[in-house]
């Protein structure tokens, strides 16, 4: 083993000791303010309907809260929305990374990149891009982690940051946060749509999840 391969090795080997040994001895998990539910279903000109999610999905998911929408504006373009709150990433029910299961349904990436947004604060904040295929159809993707007044697109960054406040704060709660719009006109008016309604949804999650 490399010695820089073998550093990176022990310091995960540590890591994972030190909330294996924290999740033992403490934890109680961390609930949202109010039910994600409360999310208005009118957000700035776009109007929501509730969508139905399969038991099983859920119990996949392992979510505490969650909230499975179509918002559409005046023109009925749709948006689809998901946002999966954990209250607590103790026991393995981790957040599921959408770029992990986008292909499982069909969906192929074609591009990937990153997009910097205006966070609650009005600080830009950087969100994750996906444009994603199936057949002639497709789609555009942003999605973001958002947990303790925290914006972060990064799957690592999140890990450390677990890791943290697991230790910091004796608390795992976390919540992804995703949009979905097809791309029925060109790309770029397809992204700004979506990061509009990204940066008001944003927003709503700020006062919803715990800080």
């Amino acid at each position: 083993m490399k010695p820089g391969v073998k550093y990176w090795f022990m310091l995960a080997l540590i890591i994972g000791a030190a909330i294996a040994l924290h999740a033992l001895s403490h934890g109680e998990p961390k609930l949202p303010e109010h039910p994600l539910s409360l999310i208005p279903m009118q957000i700035e000109g776009w109007h929501g309907s509730d969508e139905r999610m399969d038991e099983g999905a859920i119990e996949m998911l392992g979510v505490s809260d969650w909230i499975l929408r179509t918002y559409r504006d005046d023109a009925n373009i749709p948006i689809g929305v998901y946002v999966g709150f954990h209250a607590s990433q103790r026991t393995g029910a981790s957040i599921h990374s959408p770029k992990n299961c986008l292909p499982g349904s069909g969906w192929q990436p074609v591009q990937n990149s990153t997009v910097q947004l205006h966070g609650p604060d009005g600080k830009l904040v950087p969100a994750n891009l996906y444009v994603i295929q199936k057949g002639n159809s497709k789609q555009l993707v942003i999605y973001w982690y958002q947990s303790h007044g925290r914006v972060i697109a990064s799957e690592y960054s999140g890990k450390f940051y677990l890791v943290v406040d697991a230790i910091r704060l004796n608390r795992t709660d976390a919540a992804i946060a995703r949009v979905v719009t097809p791309i029925t006109e060109n790309e770029q008016e397809s992204q700004q749509r979506a990061e509009r309604f990204a940066e008001a949804l944003m927003s709503q999650l700020n006062s919803a999840i715990p800080r």
